[in-house]
């Protein structure tokens, strides 16, 4: 009931939570100056920089695309049951970019994201405006938790040291933990005072172990090959695409050859950038209205495909509301079914108000010609009816007792309106009255 009553306040809060992201950051984008100082990218890269290194390139490509993590966090929510290649393929039909969609098998992430969206945001604008500074940050970040000793190789994490950079592997990669430690902690005495690194509590299932700072939950996220398609190419400082052949890549957006990954700004849905020039580059595609009818929970097929606006199949033939409500014509058998005139079709959608209006008018408005046979039974028979209701009358006349069969009702009226005459009656009276006399 709980999870119903949370789903239901989601869908609710949905329509607030797009204006805060799409709205909101107008007044930001208006203070949109300097870079991000390195206090603040050492502050946001804190709580990611030892992911592996495929995970994180796919959270820095997700984190542009701020809308479409909140409304995957959703369905991860409303699907708490599905995780790893198991929910990415049961997410297939939605259109998000590659790598929001591949977060899905990951739900932990998605919900620090979503929780923590401002921060989600930020991250992305960083990595569109500054990716060489934020790679260089990871780096820096990785370096001093490998001085402090907090960064080793286990048998869920492989850290290989590639002269001065340091790269993070799985060495399972079937076999998928996520790792999670305290940013305040694992590289040692935070040097920004003033700029405390993010952080968040650690998932369920999660367990330290004795001087190690590194946390792993009891089971691995069970991902197909080749499930990954970015990695860092730490030497000229970009994120690469290297597996074209995801797939759950291949109907999403981004270069079909491996190469550089690209921005796509239609993914973006209408949030604005925060770096004037990235916004000049990407500004014009990403404010297409039409960009962010998707978000509602679901996903946004053809018309044809779902032709119930509300989003469910179209429903069954007599189940509508109209034909509910159509009362059947005149002399039509009970079990027949109502007859509609100028119905819509059932591949259209029909508007919310037509599917609410009573349709009994078009039953009433049928021509004749277009009713069905059946609607005409006991026509031209009225002679043979009457005939039975005469001789049912004369049976109950006859079987009735004599005084009421005399007496009709019909005859009665007769003696009652006799008083005309009552002036004539006068001297029939008088030997009447004499006789009275003579005997007194």
């Amino acid at each position: 009931m709980n999870a119903r009553i949370r789903n239901g306040l989601l869908g609710l809060l949905a329509p607030l939570l797009v204006m805060s992201i799409a709205c909101a950051p107008q007044s930001a984008s208006a203070q949109s100056g300097p870079a991000f100082s390195p206090q603040e990218l050492d502050q946001m890269l804190a709580p990611i920089a030892l992911y592996p290194d495929s995970l994180l390139s796919q959270i820095l490509m997700a984190a542009t695309y701020p809308l479409e993590v909140v409304e995957a966090d959703r369905w991860s929510r409303a699907n708490p049951g599905l995780k790893g290649d198991e929910a990415v393929r049961a997410a297939d039909s939605y259109n998000w970019d590659p790598s929001v969609k591949s977060l899905v098998a990951f739900p932990q992430i998605l919900d620090m994201m979503d929780d923590k969206l401002d921060w989600t945001r930020r991250l992305g604008d960083a990595f569109l405006d500054q990716e060489s500074q934020v790679m260089d940050t990871v780096q820096n970040l990785r370096r001093r938790a490998y001085d402090a000793g907090n960064l080793r190789s286990t048998d869920q994490y492989r850290v290989e040291p590639q002269g001065p950079d340091i790269a993070i592997d799985e060495p399972y990669p079937q076999d998928y933990y996520v790792p999670y430690y305290d940013p305040a902690v694992i590289y040692g005495p935070w040097w920004w005072p003033t700029y405390p690194p993010v952080y968040w509590a650690p998932w369920p299932g999660y367990y330290a172990r004795p001087g190690f700072g590194i946390y792993f939950g009891g089971a691995g996220i069970r991902l197909s090959a080749g499930f990954f398609f970015g990695a860092f190419d730490w030497r000229q400082h970009r994120v690469n695409v290297v597996n074209v052949n995801s797939y759950y890549y291949q109907r999403g957006a981004g270069p079909r050859n491996p190469g550089a990954w690209q921005h796509e700004p239609d993914h973006r849905r209408g949030v604005p950038y925060r770096d004037p020039a990235v916004r000049q580059q990407f500004g014009r595609a990403s404010v297409a209205p039409e960009t962010r009818r998707d978000f509602r929970g679901h996903a946004s097929p053809a018309p044809e495909i779902r032709p119930d606006i509300r989003g469910g199949p179209p429903p069954a033939a007599g189940n509508r509301p109209e034909e509910r409500g159509a009362q059947p014509a005149p002399g039509a058998s009970p079990g027949s079914a109502p007859e509609r005139i100028n119905a819509p079709s059932a591949n259209r959608a029909e508007p919310p108000r037509e599917a609410s209006r009573p349709s009994a008018p078009a039953a009433i408005s049928r021509p004749a010609a277009e009713a069905r046979p059946h609607a005409f039974e006991g026509v031209n028979q009225g002679a043979q009816v009457r005939s039975y209701s005469e001789r049912g009358r004369a049976s109950a006349q006859s079987a009735a007792p004599p005084p009421r069969a005399s007496a009709p009702p019909a005859a009665a009226p007769a003696p009652r309106s006799a008083p005309a005459p009552a002036p004539a009656s006068h001297p029939a009276g008088n030997p009447q009255r004499g006789g009275g006399n003579n005997r007194r």
